[in-house]
């Protein structure tokens, strides 16, 4: 009788058809690093991101800015996959503390439970559920931090997993929020928004070239009683809409327009804009004196407004030095990571 309820229990994995696995869920040896160490490290060695994983970006350049020192206070404000703290504390020799945020509850316990099985428990890792725009929350209880870090990108296995929403090249449901619990997602934000406001929110978000064609194939489609509730939908209606296009460059303009579209989307539900902003105000006074601030980002909105903000905190006297260059990842990272191409590193010293 045990015997048969313990074969009941077990659960055999997906198989998939062809040699390699396609769908997100069958890609069982990349989505347990640990178990399959040769095999991930084969994936990661041809220039690809194994699902489920995140490969950090610049992070022998930050290292270099934040100059980390045994004893120091750090703020990680967007942990992820934790790929940047873990080096961090690498730096603190065990010594000082460390505190890590990330919106997303699903990715932050996965984190938590991989950098403490890597030795990294609370008392040298302090990590919360906690936007980044509200750092004076973790300030109150940290004191000023000798140095922060923020990544602005979303994480590659958001990007990957099907379930978020974050990709149009994967079927499932347009969502898109980096906290699935909060909000509301891109199909509820689609189902009333008038021709206007998408227009000018791929505009102003993604400098979308085809603003005005999209926008109007969008909204005529949910006018007509056509919910666009997935990734699939949103990019049908896409290369729709560029049927007109010339055939050679059909192409790469709707894969180009899908990227800026899905970008301009996640950028409004998920305020990406304004909690930046907010961010960047509030950094300043979570600093120690001589504290440093490195900030990556990925799109030029995002670079515009950290450039904005260091050069007029620095004219005011409140950074002592701000990079005056953006710093970019060397081309062998680019070509092992592909994902870091679109990165961009700027920082600050606190006056």
């Amino acid at each position: 009788m045990e015997n048969q309820e313990e074969k009941q229990k077990h659960k055999r994995r997906i198989r998939y058809s062809g040699t390699h696995p396609r769908n997100y869920k069958e890609k069982y040896k990349e989505l347990h690093p640990e178990k399959y160490p040769d095999t991930v490290a084969k994936i990661i060695q041809k220039g690809s991101t194994p699902a489920g994983m995140h490969i950090s970006i610049c992070v022998r350049e930050i290292l270099e800015f934040l100059q980390i020192k045994p004893g120091q206070t750090g703020l990680d404000a967007t942990l992820g996959y934790g790929g940047h703290t873990l080096e961090m504390m690498k730096c603190l020799e065990s010594k000082g503390h460390m505190y890590a945020l990330d919106v997303d509850a699903i990715e932050l316990k996965k984190t938590r439970e991989r950098l403490e099985k890597l030795g990294y428990g609370p008392e040298i890792l302090t990590i919360r559920q906690l936007n980044f725009a509200k750092i004076d929350e973790i300030a109150k209880e940290a004191g000023p931090f000798d140095f922060v870090l923020a990544d602005l990108g979303v994480s590659s296995m958001q990007i990957d997993n099907p379930d978020r929403g974050f990709s149009y090249k994967t079927e499932g449901p347009l969502d898109l929020r980096l906290n699935p619990e909060k909000g509301v997602s891109a199909a509820e934000r689609l189902r009333n928004i008038t021709r206007q406001e998408l227009q000018g929110m791929l505009m102003e978000n993604s400098d979308e070239p085809y603003a005005d064609v999209i926008a109007r194939a969008v909204v005529s489609k949910i006018k007509k009683g056509t919910a666009i509730d997935t990734t699939t939908k949103l990019r049908e209606v896409i290369e729709e809409a560029l049927e007109f296009l010339p055939e050679h460059e059909k192409k790469g303009a709707v894969k180009k327009t899908c990227q800026r579209t899905f970008q301009a989307l996640r950028i409004d539900v998920n305020s990406e804009f304004e909690v930046l902003y907010e961010f960047l105000e509030k950094l300043p006074n979570v600093l120690a004196k001589d504290g440093r601030a490195a900030i990556l980002t990925f799109h030029s909105g995002e670079d515009r407004l950290v450039k904005k903000s260091f050069k007029r905190l620095l004219r005011e006297g409140i950074y002592q030095e701000i990079s005056t260059d953006v710093i970019r990842p060397s081309a062998e990272e680019c070509r092992m990571n592909s994902r870091a191409r679109s990165s961009k590193m700027r920082w600050a010293i606190k006056a």
